[in-house]
């Protein structure tokens, strides 16, 4: 079991930025890729960047790529999702999750633990 708590988000402005976190707990941290999704209201869920267990190769998708950057910890059992130049179309709730098999690190599906979201307001 992975259990998952995200935290950062709120109001932020067009342009600015914000920095989610997502503490894990549960089995050891290093042992599974890491995900960023995120779900605006009457859409559906949508990958946002990801990071394997060793840190390495990154994965964004193309709407954020050059503004945000995940990253993580493992001493610290977190993942960080750095967003710089906010658009206000990114308002969402933003969720972390984990991913412990060789499913793409794209597909929310290939993802079993989930945290509870965050919002993240961003205003005009």
């Amino acid at each position: 079991q992975v259990q998952l708590v995200e935290s950062g988000g709120g109001l932020g402005q067009a342009g600015g930025s914000l920095r989610l976190s997502c503490a894990a707990s549960g089995r050891p941290f290093s042992s599974y890729a890491m995900g960023w999704f995120r779900q605006a209201p009457g859409k559906e869920r949508e990958f946002v960047a990801a990071i394997p267990w060793s840190g390495g190769s990154t994965y964004y998708a193309d709407s954020v790529k050059g503004r945000f950057t995940i990253s993580r910890n493992n001493a610290k059992n977190t993942v960080y999702l750095q967003m710089n130049s906010l658009k206000p179309e990114e308002t969402a709730v933003y969720f972390c999750a984990a991913k412990l098999t060789s499913a793409p690190m794209t597909s929310a599906a290939g993802y079993a633990y989930w945290g509870q979201g965050t919002q993240v307001t961003v205003s005009s």
